[in-house]
């Protein structure tokens, strides 16, 4: 089995020492390079490249310079998408992101985890676990999803928060780590 079949099926790789994913990460970042070089007036030359980098993106896709990820072929977006600046997405794993989502400034989204054993941390192995992200939800600014992680439709991730666990449907969550705070439609 390659790095890469085993990167995709979530076991435990070597990203560093692997001459094609080295390769593919080369190309996402010149996309990206070229992409956050772009003129934000240039709306059709930005659509192209952010089209380009990502493999499946929805209509009303909207994500402002800067942006960054490691393959882009691991992130599916749906429709109505708006990402603010600064959107940074580790897709060693999938990252699956619903119709119309908002990621506030300065946000991350993280598949990629290293062992905690430094021993085997040192020998630049690790593993990913997908991210989901439904409907309808809001990302608000600063905010940080770690591997695994499911939120779910109609959703609010309140600024600053730490995302290390699934965040159930139509709640208002935040902290570090984040929590349920209440019911997104309660008017209390």
């Amino acid at each position: 089995m390659t790095n890469k079949e085993k990167m995709l099926a979530g076991e435990m790789y070597d990203a560093n020492n692997d001459a094609e994913l080295i390769k593919e990460r080369a190309r996402c970042k010149e996309l990206c390079q070229k992409y956050n070089a772009t003129f934000a007036s240039d709306k059709e030359g930005r659509d192209r490249v952010i089209r380009e980098i990502i493999s499946s993106a929805g209509e009303n896709l909207t994500i402002e310079q800067n942006f960054f990820c490691d393959y882009g072929y691991n992130i599916c977006i749906g429709r109505n998408f708006f990402a603010n600046h600064g959107l940074v997405i580790l897709d060693v794993a999938r990252v699956e992101i619903g119709d119309n989502v908002f990621i506030g400034p300065h946000c991350g989204i993280y598949t990629a985890s290293h062992p905690l054993d430094f021993k085997t941390r040192n020998k630049g192995l690790e593993t990913a676990r997908p991210v989901t992200i439904c409907d309808n939800v809001w990302i608000a600014g600063g905010v940080h999803i770690l591997p695994g992680v499911t939120i779910g439709s109609g959703s609010v991730i309140g600024a600053g928060s730490v995302v290390t666990k699934d965040i159930p449907e139509n709640v208002i969550a935040a902290g570090n780590p984040c929590r349920v705070i209440r019911n997104a439609y309660d008017d209390t």
